[in-house]
């Protein structure tokens, strides 16, 4: 199937909104979702963004049956490793599921990883559901390996009203 992978802008905002609903939605998981298509402008396209993104794209012959041409994204940041150095980190790969197979997501991952070598990353870093068989075979097909079972690290989170108890001196 014919398909680009390019830079996101400000206008595919629109469309990157609708995705991470659906990724989000697929990983049972959209009432956490509380991003909106405002935030994603203001967080990527600033002069200091929070994120970068790369969008896969279909010519019109190929566009879904609601006519969307943007059918995948993937949402990446830098990070630093006090061990290892530069790093990227991917937190979003998604291709809607009927252009699942052809090739996009193994492009969407390939480009983060080009970015991120370009920039003197020396890895890459993202989390995966851990029902997500058919998404962790893929990865491990891919090189990539379980920091959790290799390494013993758990990923942790502090948010909300923890978040703000934390701070206070």
């Amino acid at each position: 199937m014919e398909f680009s992978i390019r830079a996101a802008n400000v206008e595919d905002c629109k469309d990157i909104a609708r995705m991470i609903m659906e990724l989000a939605e697929y990983e049972k998981m959209a009432d956490h979702v509380k991003v909106t298509q405002r935030d994603l402008e203001q967080d990527g396209f600033s002069k200091n963004p929070f994120f970068h993104g790369i969008i896969a794209e279909v010519p019109e012959q190929h566009k879904t049956k609601e006519g969307h041409t943007k059918i995948g994204y993937a949402l990446y940041f830098y990070s630093y490793s006090s061990w290892m150095g530069r790093a990227v980190y991917m937190e979003d790969l998604y291709v809607m599921p009927e252009f699942r197979g052809k090739g996009i997501g193994k492009a969407l991952m390939s480009k983060v990883a080009q970015l991120g070598l370009a920039a003197g990353c020396n890895q890459l870093n993202f989390t995966v559901l851990d029902w997500n068989k058919s998404s962790l075979d893929f990865y491990l097909t891919q090189g990539c390996f379980d920091v959790t079972s290799t390494m013993g690290y758990h990923c942790m989170r502090c948010e909300g009203e923890a978040l703000e108890h934390l701070a206070q001196p």
